[in-house]
């Protein structure tokens, strides 16, 4: 009898986003979660209740929606970001965290270890730094002749060093210079590149970050303007203009972030649940811009692209 209570209570699910609730990304993501749900049995208010929170990258306002998800006393929480559970864990050591797309879960104290994390938050992990040096690999595949790069980076958060520092390992070798972007307001970056084109062969490479995910169609305005050849680190950058991207299949993160959730809900703790990796990575190009940037993809990048935007 005590479980067939159990079972028919309404479950309470929290999520904190990094984006706005009106961003197509935001639809395709949640979309993906609440589909991976629905296929373990857990219906948006049949079951359960899943209240959203979209903070667009606000410090204040993670602070802020953390706070509220933690207060409504959900039965577990999906983070969405660094920022994310930063702020969630701020807010509370008891609720159970699920995370997605959090870069070094270790380095930025958010768990003990990847196989034990021993503490109220698991979740899968965006990628290790060293995927960043394939981001210059990429972009000198894709413009050989380019002997500077400009790297827009977050430097107030801790992935933003560790992903220049990758790439700062591999630049000597593909013989490049690296110029540092720091991005905290949109002025500043429009300065920083309008200056760093005045000298030539010169690409761009934007490194993961929540401020660069929501003004990723400033960056990619400015890269098209200013003739620069630009990696990026999700497909989605590549749907929206940029040339070309590499990195991990988020929606296919946030599928298997439904699998946590749903056995934490079942009883299990976050402690138990070992950090994972991402599975799927996805090189993404776009023909359309290359054209205009008066490039020609090479074949061997063309055959290994999951996506080619035409």
């Amino acid at each position: 009898m005590a479980r067939a209570q159990q079972a028919e209570r309404m479950r309470r699910i929290g999520v904190l986003m990094n984006l706005t609730a009106e961003d197509a990304e935001s639809k395709e993501r949640t979309d993906n979660f609440l589909q991976a749900l629905r296929n373990l049995g857990w219906v948006d208010g049949r079951n359960v209740r899943i209240d959203f929170r979209w903070p667009a990258a606000d410090p204040e306002r993670f602070r802020a929606h953390a706070a509220e998800l933690v207060g409504s006393a959900p039965d577990v929480i999906l983070a969405y970001t660094s920022q994310a559970v930063a702020a969630l864990q701020r807010a509370t050591k008891t609720v159970p965290i699920v995370f997605v797309s959090v870069i070094d879960p270790v380095g930025a104290n958010v768990v003990e270890s990847l196989s034990h994390p021993d503490g109220n938050a698991t979740g899968f992990t965006v990628f290790e730094y060293s995927i960043s040096a394939k981001w210059l690999e990429l972009l000198k595949e894709l413009a050989p002749n380019l002997t500077r790069a400009a790297i827009v980076r977050d430097a107030a958060i801790a992935s933003g060093i560790g992903q220049f520092a990758a790439i700062q390992t591999i630049a000597p070798s593909f013989g490049v210079e690296l110029s540092a972007v720091n991005v905290r307001d949109k002025s500043e970056i429009e300065r920083a590149l309008t200056a760093f084109v005045r000298r030539t062969s010169g690409g761009l490479i934007v490194t993961a970050s929540p401020w660069a995910t929501t003004h990723r169609d400033q960056i990619i305005e400015l890269a098209a303007r200013l003739r620069l050849p630009a990696v990026y680190p999700f497909r989605y950058y590549v749907a929206d203009g940029g040339l070309a991207s590499y990195g991990p299949d988020q929606n296919d993160q946030f599928r298997r972030a439904a699998t946590y959730v749903d056995r934490i809900l079942k009883g299990e703790k976050p402690a138990d649940l070992p950090v994972e990796a991402p599975t799927k990575y996805e090189l993404a190009v776009n023909l359309k811009t290359a054209k205009a940037l008066g490039l020609t993809v090479p074949q061997s990048v063309l055959a290994r692209a999951g996506e080619v935007v035409e």
